[in-house]
């Protein structure tokens, strides 16, 4: 990474919040760039039988909701394209040019900064763990009706009569404040276990209409507000109890429930690290700081720390990644083919070890945290290439490129069903080897193909492997987090009405399948699985006819050749 930019980042963080460290730098070989809408209701199992049937119409709501936050952000970066415009055209087109070219063809490779533990404490002690006794809560429908942009502070409950300014939300039920008092209580004298407790009761309380002091007249987005701000309590109490895997699936309900909250990500974020899951952490970390810039954070202090913290995870997915080495390329011109042969080369000579197989992507532009700037247009993007130590770890992500659906696990019989065994190894393969680097991939690029591979689809045809083989309490963290990951799509990307009703399908069947729901229709991940492996096997019985028909072609010149020699012979 550019440690030029690093460094300005973590001053500029030590400028504003005196008490952050600033992180040394150190020298990595396993990494280098090359320098120049919708929230578904999901809560506990009660609250999803009480709201589950409204799923559709939440999601529409949100997303109409989601289009009008970006399109008034999209106007906004219009008028600055349009003044940066008018300036360039001031300016001589030389220096233009010459800004280009030194993006395209200075190529020298930078080590990676070290950010030492501390500042990642000092992160989640600012933003996850910070009391929020004296902060309001953030029902998104009040701020977008009033056009008052919520604060980063502006996003908890409390009691109203601290919170003058924000008399328009809605009225809290007595009980449910009494019962989230007396937890808050217990978890400020550090009483974790028992403010969970507590917790886990107020929001039994939620799931049976105690939200709201008028329940008929509550609106389902107002009551998922609510459920979320108690997920995110139970997430905190269970990180202070050290037992990450039990705040896993509250963050990911939190998430589903209210994705537009950017502490909800970074507390996901704060879960992934636990687990030492550190590309997801990334990518949670990311959205989490997109988030504050598209609800309207303005406070530069919060941002830069969000994005400390996602430069410390992405550096440390890179750190701990055996199979496979990165490289980023700063790109300001459209990627033509001898560029990236060029830049392969430049891996090549500074990865030597990992050139078994090399992968560029090309499928989505990415992102780092140094240089990362939601407002500007458009921002610095990256070209990510990969390469591995083994051809086989790799070679999958060449289907990303050349399939629509694609399908990462071989079948010797497509159209027949796994054995038990045939379901561990491809369980293994997908858990393993291909889902970790998909989480990589991801950890830097916002908005990749929905439709095609965003990485959901394939954990929720994961999920459905782990079911098979019972593993009961792993597939409902992955289904989980696969719907907060759908819950979070219409916020970082436009979709289509074609994509919108695959995401409510997906949706649905997630619920189902948590819920324990069956009925005759096979899950939709399942059924676009299935095509993907009859175009695998149609693939290769193309592959299959061009080769016999090449090695066809060859006899028949063979034996030809030999007849006229014959010929002349005689």
């Amino acid at each position: 990474m550019d440690s030029g930019s690093s460094r300005n980042l973590e001053n500029t963080v030590n400028r504003d919040c005196p008490d952050q460290l600033v992180p040394k730098i150190n020298t990595n070989k396993k990494m280098s760039t090359l320098a120049s809408q919708p929230r578904i209701l999901e809560t506990s199992q009660e609250v999803k039988k009480s709201y589950g049937d409204k799923q559709v119409e939440i999601t529409v709501e949100r997303i109409k909701m989601t289009k009008s936050i970006k399109e008034k952000h999209s106007n906004d970066l219009e008028k600055v394209a349009f003044k940066r415009k008018a300036e360039n055209e001031e300016k001589p087109a030389g220096k233009k040019e010459a800004k280009i070219t030194e993006f395209d063809s200075t190529l020298i490779t930078m080590p990676l900064p070290h950010i030492p533990l501390k500042n990642i404490m000092d992160v989640e002690t600012k933003l996850v763990y910070v009391d929020e006794e004296d902060v309001s809560y953030e029902f998104v429908e009040s701020f977008v009706s009033t056009g008052i942009r919520p604060s980063c502070q502006a996003a908890e409950i409390v009691d109203p009569l601290h919170v003058p300014n924000f008399t328009f939300l809605p009225q809290i039920d007595k009980w449910l404040q009494l019962a989230l008092k007396d937890a808050s209580s217990c978890y400020r004298q550090k009483k974790y276990a028992v403010a969970a407790g507590q917790f886990r009761t107020a929001l039994e309380l939620c799931s049976k209409g105690a939200a709201l002091g008028k329940p008929f007249e509550a609106s389902a987005e107002d009551i998922a507000s609510v459920a979320s701000f108690i997920e995110t309590k139970l997430v905190t109490c269970y990180l202070r109890m050290r037992k990450p895997d039990l705040a896993l699936n509250h963050a990911h309900r939190s998430i589903v429930l209210n994705p537009a909250y950017f502490r909800n990500h970074l507390r996901q974020a704060t879960v992934f690290r636990c687990l030492e899951r550190y590309s997801e952490a990334a990518r949670s970390a990311m959205i989490a700081d997109y988030m504050f810039w598209l609800c309207g954070g303005s406070e530069q202090c919060i941002s830069k720390l969000i994005k400390l913290y996602w430069q410390a995870m992405i550096e440390e997915a890179i750190t701990r990644a055996e199979s496979f080495s990165v490289m980023y390329t700063p790109f300001a011109t459209k990627i033509r083919a001898d560029k990236i042969e060029k830049v392969r080369e430049v891996f090549t000579k500074t990865h030597p070890a990992y050139v078994e197989y090399i992968y560029t992507d090309l499928q989505g532009v990415h992102m780092l945290p140094q240089t990362a700037d939601w407002s500007s247009f458009p921002p610095q993007q990256y070209l990510l290439t990969l390469g591995f130590k083994n051809k086989e770890d790799g070679k999958f992500l060449e289907k990303l490129s050349s399939r629509k659906l694609p399908t990462f696990t071989e079948h010797k019989t497509p159209f027949g069903l796994l054995t038990k065994e045939d379901t561990v190894r491809h369980m293994e393969t997908m858990g393993k080897r291909i889902l970790p680097i998909l989480d990589f991939i991801r950890s830097t690029q916002l908005n990749g193909s929905f439709h095609g591979c965003s990485g959901v689809m394939e954990k929720l045809q994961y999920a459905s492997l782990l079911s098979r083989l019972q593993r009961v309490k792993e597939q409902s963290q992955v289904i989980n987090q696969a719907m907060a990951e759908l819950a979070t799509i219409p916020y970082l990307q436009d979709i289509s009405q074609e994509e919108t009703e695959l995401l409510q399908s997906l949706m649905a069947d997630a619920m189902d399948t948590l819920e324990g729901r069956r009925n005759d229709k096979e899950r939709v991940w399942n059924t676009i699985q299935k095509v993907g492996r009859i175009e695998d096997f149609l693939y290769q019985l193309e592959d299959s006819f061009l080769k016999t028909k090449k090695l066809r072609t060859a006899r028949r010149q063979k034996t030809k050749l030999k007849r006229l020699q014959t010929v002349q012979q005689s």
